[in-house]
């Protein structure tokens, strides 16, 4: 049973931690962009998606181990798993390749899986579901912010 936990956290969190590699160094960039209205200093954002990220893997874990049926379990297991490989590539997206139009679409897509994993989630565990609200809440704010950068920065 531990290592269904261990694996369930650290999967959302190794996603987290590679795409935050792999855009080291682009916050300096981000930093000189045009900040709109509400903008959180830099620091922020690892320490929002460190909780977000463990809030998923507490999520996916609850789901794993309902006693609801196996079809509904691998179908909400399943689009957490797409939702988590789409929130890999924004940060690529936005931070790396500096696609501020192409990353808000991306995010719009991300949010519309996102809710479908809540449903989906909802079905077997609604503690699963209701831990991936603060994600949502946080995704609407990363939207804005998205498309005021993509706006203020062209």
């Amino acid at each position: 049973m531990l290592g269904i936990w261990i694996a369930g956290l650290a999967l959302p969190l190794a996603v987290g931690g590679l795409a935050a590699w792999l855009t080291m160094g682009s916050m300096a960039t981000y930093g000189a962009l045009v900040q709109p209205p509400l903008a959180p200093p830099p620091w922020v954002f690892p320490v929002a998606w460190t909780v977000l990220y463990l809030l998923m893997g507490i999520a996916s874990v609850l789901v794993f181990r309902a006693d609801a049926p196996q079809a509904d379990k691998k179908r909400a297991l399943t689009l957490y798993g797409v939702q988590l490989a789409v929130n890999f590539v924004w940060p690529l997206l936005f931070f790396r390749a500096g696609l501020y139009g192409a990353s808000l679409v991306w995010l719009i897509f991300l949010l519309v899986l996102v809710l479908a994993t809540i449903v989906a989630f909802r079905q077997v565990s609604r503690a699963a579901a209701w831990l991936l609200v603060p994600y949502v809440l946080w995704l609407l704010f990363a939207a804005y912010l998205n498309a005021a950068v993509w706006v203020l920065n062209r």
